[in-house]
């Protein structure tokens, strides 16, 4: 018979509270949340034995969670018989990960665990006067971490810092310095799908995807001083960064680096996966620029390794 049960690394509750009032105050002097989708996405994982049987199968999958522009429901659990542990686990940004557990798998057997949420994703408005905006002078802990640099967001590097110090030396606004640096990632740095490359690397060759774009916007916001942070979605990845209301009061801001021009607005309802691009991941030693799946084995015998599909499908939206 299998378990569930439930782990938690950093306080959710904490996570949870804070949403929470992050959702309330972006309805006022924020951002608004607009129009609504409501997605089921199932996500999970097949394995298969090799020729020889394998023990101590051990996997990880990002599952969605709550964010204030994205409320998720478990509707379905789909574990087979050979899956004898299901555990969830939250690490220090607020993803949640499913973690599974197989003792043994006999050759050529097949095992697999899924869940399906049900998603419901807002599309996001800008601010009504974006002129109100400042660089917080001071700011929580859990937003100081997205001024350091990161992996691939190599945000102390000179080069980038007097990029970004010639960007916003002409601008009266917070604002008017986000955007400067926002148009001039996308008017300098052409659109080329490839490997991962990085900040650094995009602002010295002029080119990148979405993760490059969206990296070196983040450089140069934490360059100035301007918490900024990658949101990662099925497919892609977008920035978001923070500043400070006229009563002081924090809010994040998304904008699209990639693609159509978003600027303190985002419509795409694809879910959430994870925000943040600096995770402390318990099975890997350095730092990880995203959560990814992960499988490991203990024992082998007959040679050869387990098949092993990572699976993240969308059902159905309305």
């Amino acid at each position: 018979m299998r378990t569930i049960i439930a782990i938690t690394l950093i306080a959710a509750t904490s996570l949870v509270a804070n949403a929470q009032d992050e959702s309330a105050v972006e309805q006022t002097n924020g951002i608004k949340f607009d129009k609504k989708l409501v997605q089921r996405w199932k996500v999970g994982m097949t394995i298969t034995a090799p020729a020889g049987p394998c023990a101590g199968i051990y996997g990880t999958a990002t599952v969605p969670t709550d964010w204030p522009e994205q409320q998720v429901r478990l509707v379905e659990e789909d574990f087979s018989a050979e899956v004898k542990d299901v555990a969830y686990r939250t690490l220090d940004n607020g993803v949640k990960q499913m973690l599974i557990s197989i003792p043994m798998l006999n050759p050529g057997q097949e095992a697999h665990a899924f869940v399906t949420f049900e998603v419901t994703r807002s599309s996001i408005l800008g601010p009504d006067d974006p002129t109100q905006f400042k660089v917080p002078k001071r700011v929580p802990r859990d937003i100081g971490k997205f001024l350091a640099p990161s992996p691939k967001i190599e945000s102390r590097h000179g080069k980038i810092r007097t990029l970004a110090r010639e960007l916003a030396k002409d601008q009266d606004s917070a604002w008017g310095k986000v955007e400067s640096m926002y148009d001039w990632v996308r008017e300098n740095v052409e659109y080329v799908n490839g490997p991962l490359k990085g900040a650094l690397a995009a602002l010295n060759d002029g080119t990148g995807d979405c993760e490059e774009l969206t990296s070196l916007f983040v450089a140069l916001c934490r360059a100035n001083k301007i918490p900024a942070r990658t949101v990662w979605i099925p497919g892609h990845c977008y920035p978001e960064f923070y500043l400070h209301d006229s009563e002081g009061v924090g809010h994040w801001i998304p904008c699209q680096a990639a693609g159509t021009r978003d600027f303190g607005s985002m419509p795409d309802f694809r879910p959430i996966l994870q925000k943040g691009d600096n995770f402390r991941v318990p099975e890997k030693k350095a730092p990880q620029r995203y959560v990814a799946e992960f499988l490991k084995v203990k024992a082998i015998r007959g040679g050869g390794k387990p098949q092993v599909q990572f699976v993240r499908q969308l059902l159905d939206g309305e």
